[in-house]
């Protein structure tokens, strides 16, 4: 984990001089994200468990992504196409970050967070996307690694909050 760290912190500090290295040092990320992610539950892991938590996590990212690409018809930025809503670059990165957050925890999901953050700013940076494009696809990478993924040991501990009352739900195996 610590090689994946190093590697996503050495892609985060490409300096970006031109448009173009940018959007690249983006695209790199995009697929490191996932690609660690799902390295790491083959490493770590016994079973596959995690490894089939992260495929349906990111499987229905994708399509919730591509259908909204097909039915919303909006321009992109650099006028290069009119799939621009929701970003898709944002929503895989997202997804493999909560996917790692939700198994593993926030000590190992940071990084993966500040990595996903700059691939939604990459979108933006290069004109590929506006911001609210990058917003919701992150929303959906980060809804459907929630709803997909449970942690691999220990407890759990979500914050619940509705009609007036605040809590927090405590799981786990004893």
């Amino acid at each position: 984990m610590k090689r994946w760290l190093t590697g996503l912190l050495l892609i985060i500090s490409i300096p970006a001089t031109a448009g173009s290295n940018l959007e690249k040092s983006g695209d790199i990320l995009h697929l490191l994200i996932p690609a660690a992610s799902f390295g790491a539950s083959l490493y770590v892991e016994d079973d596959f468990e995690g490894s089939w938590q992260l495929i349906k996590t990111g499987v229905v990212s994708r399509l919730v992504v591509e259908g909204l690409k097909y039915s919303v018809d909006k321009e992109r930025p650099d006028g290069s196409g009119d799939d621009s809503f929701p970003s898709g670059h944002t929503a895989d990165s997202f997804a493999a970050a909560t996917f790692v957050q939700q198994r593993y925890g926030w000590e190992w999901a940071i990084p993966a967070y500040v990595g996903a953050a700059y691939v939604g700013y990459t979108r933006v940076a290069s004109d590929k996307h506006h911001v609210e494009d990058v917003l919701v696809g992150a929303a959906i990478g980060v809804l459907s690694g929630l709803y997909f993924t449970e942690p691999y040991k220990g407890m759990t501990i979500t914050p619940i909050a509705g009609n007036g009352q605040y809590g927090l739900y405590i799981s786990g195996k004893f």
